[in-house]
């Protein structure tokens, strides 16, 4: 399967949770079943696998304090990045002009051209630059990144683009030391005619330890829920809701009227209203929750910290390299895009 083709599917569990239903029922099939090879064995040797069982799930425990210490290197390193960061949303959005040091990119194709031809090329380059106004910033840079992400552009609708316009930063921010492990993502917007927030969140929350009742099911952070925030919509711009009107016929007169209804909309910005209250899940609650986080997943870890090259494509060559000729998955591919 390639890359676009495992985005795609993402994409359709989260328009049709019954796939990912299905999926999980045909991967449950593939486990195996038990050879009766236990059943066979002498009571004193069960009496000694019981032994490896329990210190299994002391494993398990270990395995639940490894994942909390890296969450925990996580956020360590996570406040290294965001003044790296927090340089790149100022340049983005004409906060900040980098320095012509700092502008100074020597791109593959520049090697093997003679010095001759590089100033040709930069006379050509500033001509153009004095025949056309100079934009502020990086315009649609996030709106291009999106576009240039299979996983991303499939979620996009044509009426959500003049919205992702004005979306100048993605922030990740973990959970404090000693609260539970989660991660927010916040969408940073200039202001717009769209809505009056000025920052979207999207939280998800996990927990990282065995289940008592069924420990050997553990297989690192189980996301436990995802919040999101109320968009306070401009009257007229709310694009997650569409207007449609029906003919309804009068039983008894036979007279016909036209009714105004109000019905959800596709559109990206529904991945701000996820499902919420497990208690009452169904399994197609639980599916959408799966996608869902495994595109919040997605943003976080690769997004937001490579954001310029899957603006300039780099990012997405890449991730094509990762998948050889028959279009086998890389192992470390997977563990990326498809969280455990």
């Amino acid at each position: 399967m390639c890359l676009s083709s495992a985005r795609q599917l993402t994409v359709q569990m989260m328009q049709n949770p019954q796939i990912l239903a299905a999926l999980q029922e045909r991967l449950d099939g593939l486990n195996g079943s038990p050879s009766g090879y236990m059943e066979s064995l002498p009571k004193v040797v069960k009496r000694r696998v019981n032994a490896l069982k329990n210190l299994q799930v002391k494993c398990a425990h270990i395995e639940a304090k490894f994942y909390e210490e890296v969450h925990e290197l996580e956020r360590k390193y996570a406040a290294l990045y965001q003044p790296l960061f927090d340089k790149r949303s100022d340049i983005v959005k004409a906060a900040y002009e980098p320095t012509d040091e700092e502008c100074e990119w020597k791109a593959d194709e520049e090697e093997e051209l003679t010095d001759e031809m590089k100033e040709k090329a930069k006379l050509e380059e500033e001509k153009k630059d004095e025949e056309k106004e100079d934009p502020k910033g990086i315009p649609e840079f996030w709106l291009t990144v999106f576009k240039n992400v299979d996983l991303l552009s499939d979620m996009l609708q044509e009426h959500d683009e003049p919205i992702l316009k004005h979306l100048q930063d993605i922030k990740v921010k973990f959970s404090d030391p000693g609260q539970p492990m989660s991660f927010t993502l916040e969408f940073h917007f200039e202001p717009n005619d769209f809505f009056t927030n000025t920052v979207l969140t999207k939280t998800y929350k996990m927990r990282s330890e065995p289940d008592e009742n069924d420990p050997f099911s553990f297989d690192g952070p189980e996301i436990m829920c995802c919040t999101g925030c109320t968009i306070d919509w401009t009257k007229g711009k709310n694009v997650t809701l569409k207007t449609i009107k029906k003919k309804q016929k009068h039983k008894g007169r036979g007279t016909v009227r036209t009714v105004t209804k109000t019905v959800p909309n596709d559109s990206f910005f529904n991945f701000f209203t996820p499902p919420e209250g497990k208690d009452d899940w169904d399994e197609d609650s639980e599916a959408v929750l799966a996608a869902d986080f495994e595109i919040g997943h997605f943003i976080r870890e690769r997004i937001v910290p490579r954001a310029v090259l899957y603006f300039t494509g780099e990012a997405i060559e890449d991730d094509d390299d990762d998948y050889d000729e028959e279009g086998e998955e890389a192992d470390d591919e997977v563990k990326h895009l498809w969280p455990q």
